[in-house]
């Protein structure tokens, strides 16, 4: 089952039928525990409707509302080694071994939804950053009580040359105006994810395909259940929250986004995140 954040309500899809909830509230719809039962309840009591895709097509935003997106960092070993080859001139690369090992995960805020935007939405790269890349990312969809009840996908768009030159700069190179996207839905299942999950990206550059690659989900070193349980240890989130879980997908060295690039970045069975940079 997926919903999708629109314009003038939400939209809920379930066995490829459409189901329209107009003016629906996104942040209490979506923070409860029960999210799953409560949308198979309501799809078996509503018609579903012809125009749905249209609507989606037309209308569609960011899953979120007043959540916060927060974000974790070094959760795959390829993106360790990242950090620690872009931070070593710094004197910043032991950080990062040391953050892989520990019992602590790394995580930071990204962003509220005014810096956020949707798929078919257009990201950014800061104009005192030059080397930028996305970064694929399963991102939870999780209640105020914290519990995962959905799935996006996540963009967590990164100033490498920024981070680069101190860990200590990590919020400059993570928060600004356009640095994430989130979509296209939030897929909502009962179950984890299964870990053969793969996430896939793909950058072109005109018609070009200039970077691709791909990721399954149990090279993660930390299981999404404990990310979650220290960044409500002493955070509340009266409305839910959204959390990245990191990227195993580090583009080479000499990759660098350019304005006009088209992002895509797929999960299977949440969809296609699709963006192009600003």
């Amino acid at each position: 089952m997926k919903i999708y954040k629109v314009k003038n309500g939400v939209i809920l899809e379930k066995d490829s039928a459409l189901y329209f909830l107009e003016d629906e509230n996104w942040d209490e719809f979506v923070n409860d525990d029960n999210l799953s039962r409560k949308i198979q309840q309501i799809t078996l009591s509503k018609d579903p409707i012809e125009n749905g895709q249209s609507i989606i097509n037309s209308s569609l935003e960011a899953p979120i509302q007043t959540q916060e997106l927060w974000a974790s960092g070094v959760t795959y070993y390829r993106s360790k080694v990242g950090r620690q080859e872009e931070s070593k001139a710094a004197g910043g690369g032991d950080f990062y071994a040391h953050v892989y090992e520990a019992e602590r995960p790394e995580l930071f805020f990204k962003a509220t939804s005014h810096r956020i935007v949707g798929s078919g939405g257009k990201v950014r790269i800061r104009k005192d950053s030059t080397w930028n890349v996305p970064e694929p990312e399963l991102t939870l969809m999780i209640t105020s009580s914290g519990k995962i009840v959905g799935y996006t996908i996540g963009n967590d768009m990164s100033s490498r040359s920024i981070e680069g030159e101190s860990p200590l700069y990590l919020p400059q190179a993570k928060t600004y105006d356009g640095c994430a996207a989130l979509g296209p839905c939030i897929y909502v299942t009962e179950k984890p994810l299964p870990g053969d999950t793969v996430i896939y990206l793909e950058v072109r550059r005109k018609t070009a395909q200039v970077l691709e690659g791909n990721v399954d989900i149990k090279q993660m070193k930390r299981k999404p259940e404990e990310l979650v349980s220290y960044l409500y240890r002493e955070c509340s989130f009266p409305h839910g929250s959204l959390l990245m879980t990191g990227t195993g997908i580090v583009p080479p060295n000499d990759f660098n986004l350019q304005s006009g690039d088209e992002i895509r970045i797929t999960i299977d069975p949440i969809g296609t995140l699709v963006n192009t940079v600003k």
